[in-house]
């Protein structure tokens, strides 16, 4: 039986390499490096970081840079910072080859944040909730694999760049 992965505080994490779209690899494989967990950064930061990682077809680690946003920002910019990390999520289970998970994180996030003023972070909140809606739309079509690069959105300005 393999003992879990702790860290310092007793707490489950997996010291497995991961590919790109977060999936865990043999130990000893070539991974991509992981996001570290718990950093703050400022709300621009946040976005530069996370267009860095979807641009790089990294999507489930531009949902940890969100997730870190959600967890130590005001309580008030949570639902946005939290609805982007589940647009990520969806994103990573699309390109992963899982509809319904892809599609269903997609809603769920353009629902988070619909309506989210994402004006003083300069987030195209209406252009990434079009975005979302439009690849779930596609997703559940059963439409042709999701490449994470080509399909990555852009987070401000003109949303679908």
């Amino acid at each position: 039986m393999n003992a879990r992965d702790r860290d310092g505080g007793g707490r489950a994490r997996s010291a497995r390499p991961r590919d790109g779209l977060g999936r865990p690899l043999p130990y000893g494989a070539a991974g991509v490096e992981r996001q570290p967990e718990g950093v703050v950064r400022s709300p621009a930061e946040t976005v530069r970081e996370a267009q860095r990682l979807l641009d790089a077809g990294m999507p489930f680690h531009a949902h940890e840079v969100f997730e870190d946003a959600w967890k130590s920002g005001p309580e008030g910019a949570a639902p946005l910072w939290r609805g982007l990390a589940q647009l990520a999520v969806g994103l990573t289970h699309a390109a992963r080859g899982n509809a319904v998970g892809g599609a269903r994180l997609l809603r769920r996030g353009a629902a988070g944040i619909e309506g989210v003023d994402g004006g003083p972070y300069g987030i195209d909140v209406p252009g990434l909730v079009r975005w979302a809606r439009e690849l779930a739309g596609r997703v559940e079509a059963g439409g042709p694999a999701v490449d994470p690069v080509r399909e990555a959105p852009r987070l401000a300005g003109g949303g679908l760049e």
